[in-house]
């Protein structure tokens, strides 16, 4: 069957690391666009990182540049995205979300086909 599960959320100190993972049952990743989102509360879900499914062309949030890194092995059917140099406005659920091929940035959520239940994320002291 065709799952995506998120796991690997907690609490974190600020300056911390965590590194979130989601396993892709049944899906091949290579024939897939994969983004991870973000939702706070009272804010609306955005992208923070995906990778194309062109051509494997990565991208980030601009808040999150430098700091977060994602990654696939398709193989293994399952996407990371560790996140470093954690800060308080890191704090949401992260979502998974697999669907059609997309370009120059990535995609609003409305267009993705596939989500995962979401990992919570929280920063503080």
């Amino acid at each position: 069957q065709l799952q995506l599960v998120e796991s690997g959320g907690g609490t974190v100190q600020p300056g911390g690391s965590l590194r979130l993972s989601c396993a892709a049952s049944g899906f091949n990743l290579d024939y897939y666009h994969i983004t991870w989102y973000r939702q706070a509360p009272g804010k609306e879900r955005g992208g923070v990182s995906c990778i194309s499914s062109s051509d494997g062309s990565t991208y980030y949030a601009d808040s999150v540049k430098g700091r977060f890194t994602i990654s696939k092995n398709s193989a293994k059917k399952m996407v990371y995205l560790q996140m470093n140099n954690l800060k308080p406005e890191d704090t949401a659920v992260y979502y998974c979300a697999l669907g059609g091929p997309y370009s120059g940035t990535c995609p609003p959520p409305e267009t993705r086909d596939y989500w995962g239940q979401g990992a919570q994320v929280t920063v503080s002291s």
